[in-house]
């Protein structure tokens, strides 16, 4: 026989009474909408993005943050810094936002590479909306930066710049540095050291394996491309 979870269904009692009083206000003639109306049976999900502001519920149900701490992952977010093709920050500060499933991915990448002596180290992952306007408008070629009119997978939280790193954290050579838009940065670039072809090699094939594939012209990008997201307007806090 099975135990009655008599907070379970107190909890969604509740529920219903504040609905109920909140369409009572309505039907009143009160100019305030009713804060939440829940479908009958309710997810955690649905309860959750039901209660909460948007701005919450879109932070903490489709966003998961890489923290070096908890991850193992390092970070290092150029677009926060000076230290990029524009020459100027446009982050307010150096976080790193990404989708669930990328989040999943990065972390499956991180432990296997860790069992071969690597780790991974991240220079940008999601890029709001905002600020990819704000970097077409300091250069807007398409060559260099996506228009923020159609968006790029960074806006939908899809896509990372990222390098390897070995057991001290320094970072492996990859050729070229970041951000560097020679042919040489070119993912299927041949006339490279053995050496810097293997760097290149370890990091795509872990990479490859949980999903996140590179494109022609940057070595350190990779996007996952088995889900689709809109693009993301929500702007993290710097705290």
């Amino acid at each position: 026989m099975k135990k009655f979870n008599f907070t379970y269904y107190f909890f969604f009692f509740y529920l219903f009474i504040i609905n109920l009083s909140c369409s009572s206000q309505n039907s009143l003639g009160t100019a305030n909408k009713p804060y939440f109306r829940l479908p009958v049976y309710a997810s955690h999900y649905q309860i959750q993005k039901a209660i909460l502001p948007k701005y919450q519920w879109e932070k903490n149900l489709n966003w998961i943050e890489i923290i070096p701490a908890k991850t193992g992952i390092l970070l290092d977010i150029k677009y926060a810094t000076k230290e990029n093709f524009l020459n100027r920050a446009v982050y307010p500060c150096g976080k790193c936002f990404v989708r669930p499933e990328v989040a999943e991915a990065l972390l499956k990448a991180q432990k296997e590479l860790q069992k071969k002596g690597y780790g991974l180290k991240l220079f940008d992952c999601y890029r709001p909306l905002r600020m990819q306007k704000k970097m077409w408008k300091i250069k807007p070629d398409p060559m260099y930066v996506a228009n923020p009119s159609q968006g790029s997978m960074h806006n939908r939280g899809l896509a990372v710049d990222v390098t390897l790193v070995d057991k001290t954290g320094k970072e492996i050579p990859m050729g070229t540095a970041y951000d560097s838009f020679e042919k040489k940065s070119h993912s299927d670039y041949k006339n490279l050291p053995a050496k810097i072809l293997k760097n290149r090699k370890i990091l795509s094939e872990v990479m490859h394996k949980y999903g996140l594939e590179p494109i022609r012209t940057e070595w350190w990008h990779y996007s996952y491309r088995k889900k689709k997201y809109p693009i993301g307007r929500w702007v993290w806090d710097c705290d």
